[in-house]
């Protein structure tokens, strides 16, 4: 069997070196890493000159990261228990720390200390990251169905070696770990979401999951990771797994989403909504192709749901989506659409049934899976896939629907639920269920566009509500503000610590070929006073032209000129926006 991993460390900060000093009586050894260039040893003790070396406690090493001269570790500085996953704890992150081993830094020259600043404070972005969860007793990255069906041989490993790649959160960063075979503090993270709750039906208790995995593929922010690459993998995927027990039983149903699986994106203009670019379109049926055989792989059959609308911008994508899946389509791939806007508009999501109706089949045929005491009843044998433009909110309200027409299913067979109950029938519990759903919604979309869901209300209450509609108007504005002048900084901060972005001195070093003018001064804050100032002095100018008529014509240049730039700076927004520096979209 495999050694435990450590879950508490003492925490040594000596001038040239960090020791971690296991606390948990898991290891009698500690782990050196050095400061000056973050190599990485077992030593038996504790130096003797430890007497005024300040410590602290931390909860796990993530990983570490090499930059454009130092190294830097990636800590666990606060955890919360937030439940079980299949009866083993489960802990959110609720504050990283980065360590840096730089001291080398010192003799290097000015222009690697200005670039290592930069990557620096990217870096250190991951400290405000959410939606980070781990366990050191399960592996968080697989579904309970996979997770049952593993072998013995492979339940011994490791947690790391046991896990599913996309979904390992820390995968890059745990390389240096990995190289020097530091099995014990190799502690596999997920980002996604988790809740718990308990409650009674009846005589009987039932307890409920909800835990999501995002997909490290193709990770990032909404209008900088759109689509799909060209090896099929999707923008935005998330595979969302709902878990009940009562009884001895636990059944468990995985559902997915992902962006429109070909190569498209949508690039921050200014305007409210840019317009969507088809990338490669003789590409499309290739990639989306790609990705269904990567689903059919590991999940079984697949029932695509597209959300989007027949009409305008997405009116083309679906057109795209839909032409691309029908050579392809079979018993085992499936494609149905739901124009949910035409069809259930702002307020009447109950017309979802119109499309339950339509799944309803394949749902009861490729089943959920279920355990009693251990044993397999039944397993899942196919996922449905849901996407909008953004999948986000329209695909938060199906999912949840969905979900609660699996989980009413799955307790009417283990005896929860008589056959003519519902969940309705249960307030309290329709109550916790519908704000669980909600919050999972919430903090996917967080990670992916920087505000909650829109059409939370519906998710969280059962219908649309004043409030709701409100606060969806304030998230839409936020998110047009992130959109177009934080998620390039943010889209950087996410490819460096995946690895997809890894530092050269060779490159980063070198400098930059030049680009256009515009591209180079760019600056919206800039442009935006100044077009304010010229509309002032407008105005000043407008207000004085009763006594002096020369007044009257510097109005009019003032206006001009502000009406010009305001023209220069729209027909340019792409410049004026913030844009990653590392990656190109696609």
């Amino acid at each position: 069997m495999e050694a435990k991993l450590i879950t508490r460390l003492r925490l040594w900060e000596f001038s040239d070196k960090y020791i971690f000093e296991p606390v948990d009586g898991f290891s009698d050894s500690s782990l050196k890493i050095s400061r000056t260039d973050g190599s990485m040893e077992i030593i038996g003790e504790i130096p003797q000159n430890a007497q005024n070396v300040k410590t602290k406690t931390v909860y796990g090493i993530v990983g570490m990261i090499k930059l454009l001269v130092g190294s830097y570790v990636v800590v666990i500085k606060e955890r919360e228990n937030v439940g079980t996953y299949l009866n083993h704890p489960i802990f959110k992150i609720t504050s990283l720390q980065i360590l840096p081993c730089n001291i080398s830094l010192n003799a290097s020259s000015s222009e690697q200390k200005k670039m290592e600043a930069e990557f620096t404070a990217l870096l250190n972005a991951s400290e405000r990251l959410s939606g980070l969860y781990f366990s050191y007793e399960v592996n968080l990255t697989l579904c309970s169905q996979r997770l049952h069906d593993l072998g013995n041989e492979s339940k011994s490993l490791p947690l790391w070696r046991q896990a599913e790649p996309r979904f390992l959160w820390n995968n890059y960063l745990m390389e240096p770990l990995i190289e020097n075979k530091l099995d014990q503090y190799l502690l596999p993270v997920i980002q996604g979401y988790y809740e718990t709750f308990s409650t009674k039906i009846g005589s009987k208790n039932v307890d409920l999951f909800l835990i999501a995995r995002r997909c490290t593929r193709r990770i990032g922010t909404r209008m900088w990771r759109r689509g799909a690459d060209k090896e099929g993998y999707a923008a935005n995927f998330v595979e969302s797994e709902q878990i009940v027990q009562s009884e001895g039983f636990s059944a468990s149903f995985v559902q997915v989403r992902g962006s429109m699986p070909f190569m498209w994106e949508q690039i921050v203009d200014l305007t409210y909504k840019p317009s969507f670019d088809i990338v490669k379109n003789e590409d499309a049926a290739r990639v989306v192709e790609r990705h269904f055989l990567d689903l059919n792989k590991k999940y079984g059959s697949v029932l695509a749901v597209d959300l989007v609308n027949t009409h305008g911008s997405e009116g083309r994508l679906h057109e795209i989506y839909a032409n691309s899946v029908q050579p392809i389509l079979s018993d085992d791939i499936r494609y149905v659409h739901f124009d949910f806007h035409k069809i259930c508009g702002h307020v009447h999501f109950e017309r979802l049934a119109l499309l339950y109706n339509q799944i309803e089949d394949y749902l009861k045929t490729r089943g959920y899976f279920l355990i009693n005491k251990g044993e397999k009843v039944k397993e899942q044998t196919g996922i449905v896939r849901t996407n909008c433009v953004d999948c986000l909110d329209r695909t938060n309200v199906t999912q949840s629907m969905i979900a609660r027409k699996i989980l009413e299913a799955q307790l009417k067979q283990i005896g929860v639920l008589g056959e003519n109950n519902t969940i309705s029938d249960f307030s309290s519990f329709d109550a916790s269920y519908k704000i669980m759903w909600a919050n999972h919604g919430d903090e996917i979309s967080i990670q992916y566009s920087g505000t909650p869901a829109l059409k939370g209300d519906f998710t969280r209450y059962g219908k649309r509500t004043f409030e709701g509609i409100a606060k969806d108007g304030w998230n839409s504005l936020s998110r047009y503000y992130l959109n177009n002048f934080a998620d390039g900084t943010r889209q950087d901060a996410i490819d460096l610590l995946q690895g997809h972005y890894i530092v050269s001195v060779s490159r980063d070093i070198t400098p930059q070929a030049k680009t256009g003018l515009i591209q180079n001064y760019a600056s919206f804050r800039v442009a935006f006073a100044v077009i304010f100032m010229t509309f002032l002095f407008a105005i000043m100018s407008l207000k004085q032209a009763r006594s002096n008529s020369r007044h009257l014509m510097l109005s009019f240049v003032w206006t001009g000129l502000a009406v010009g730039l305001s023209a220069f700076v729209r027909a340019n927004g792409r410049h004026f926006t913030n844009r990653p520096r590392f990656i190109k979209n696609i």
